[in-house]
């Protein structure tokens, strides 16, 4: 069985409301047509012996670019050109798990629930044009499985939704894996939407050469997570971070010891790469703080110093915020002291 997995962290799905949002702009005049949506998992397992060049050919004219990178990246296929590519696509579309594993995505996500998506997912690229009108916009959904490799990606245009990566946490594929119970509770519906956003966001903004310290990734994923707040404005901040309600209490009733780790001794500026590693890697907590802190502790430190910058800073639009390289500068500016 196909055993890879890209995990994305986790993330709980609660919606709530506020009056006084400022992310949740009016886009009612946003032109944005629907994504066109491609079910890559039907027409790659339409393929069999008999009619392979013929499908072959169909599938490369339908998905251009984006199927020679699926069958050397996702597939780890080696690429159409590959001597072998034939044989290890009718190994894919054959083997048992991957046939149950394709049954199972059509029973679960029929074309109506994908739609369902879409039109959720339209607006969130509206909020995008909103927001950076001079950026280029996705126009294709692309759906597909991927032996369990990677769930979300975004290139040439099209974002990509891994369908076997959402399967519920009950699906028995999971557990054959040995996936971890903190992973699991994201694998599912309701994770789809924010996972494409975050997905799409850091593939768009992550083009800088990254500076190894400490500061830098803190105040680059606040601003990737206030981003996909811009994307997502009416999700409470535990979708976004990726953390429960237990996780969010924590991080609000110890917001100003939290700080308070991050400011003593400059760590801030720890250049360490197992310190970098130790505050912004997934898991199921912070060790280097305590069973009880949720991982990734850096990102949500860096989201409060952002949302403070933006409030202090309102003339700062959002693309000036994503093209701000300045890590100190939005420290300073941000005048953030919980």
């Amino acid at each position: 069985m196909y055993k890879r997995i890209l995990f994305i962290p986790i993330i709980i799905l609660i919606f709530y409301s506020c009056k006084n949002n400022t992310l949740d702009v009016d886009i009612s005049n946003v032109d944005v047509k629907p994504l066109e949506v491609l079910r890559l998992e039907n027409d790659l397992f339409s393929f069999t012996a008999a009619n392979f060049e013929a499908t072959d050919r169909s599938l490369n004219a339908k998905y251009g670019s984006y199927y020679e990178h699926y069958v050397a990246g996702f597939l780890n296929a080696g690429g159409t050109h590959d001597s072998l590519y034939k044989q290890k696509i009718l190994d894919f579309t054959q083997d048992k798990d991957m046939k149950e594993t394709y049954a199972y995505v059509r029973k679960l996500y029929p074309n109506t629930t994908i739609e369902e998506i879409n039109n959720e997912l339209t607006n969130c690229v509206k909020r995008f044009k909103y927001h950076f009108p001079k950026r280029k916009i996705p126009t294709k959904l692309i759906t597909c499985t991927t032996g369990y490799n990677y769930a979300v990606a975004y290139m040439d245009s099209a974002l990509i939704l891994g369908m076997d990566m959402y399967l519920n946490d009950t699906a028995k594929f999971y557990q054959m894996l040995n996936t971890p119970r903190y992973q699991l509770r994201t694998m599912n519906k309701d994770h789809i939407l924010p996972h494409l956003a975050k997905g799409w966001i850091l593939t768009e903004f992550d083009t800088e050469k990254p500076v190894n310290t400490l500061l830098y990734h803190t105040i680059f994923y606040g601003k990737i997570f206030y981003a996909i707040n811009a994307l997502l404005p009416n999700s409470n901040d535990s979708m976004i971070i990726g953390y429960t309600s237990a996780q969010m209490k924590y991080c609000k009733e110890n917001e100003k010891n939290l700080w308070g780790y991050f400011a003593e001794k400059n760590r801030l500026y720890e250049n360490n790469l197992k310190t970098v590693q130790e505050l912004t890697s997934d898991g199921p907590f912070t060790g280097a703080i305590s069973k009880e802190c949720p991982p990734r502790i850096a990102m949500w430190i860096g989201w409060q110093i952002v949302r403070s910058y933006m409030k202090n800073n309102e003339g700062v639009t959002l693309e000036q915020l994503m093209s701000e390289t300045d890590s100190q500068k939005i420290l300073s500016k941000s005048k953030y002291r919980p």
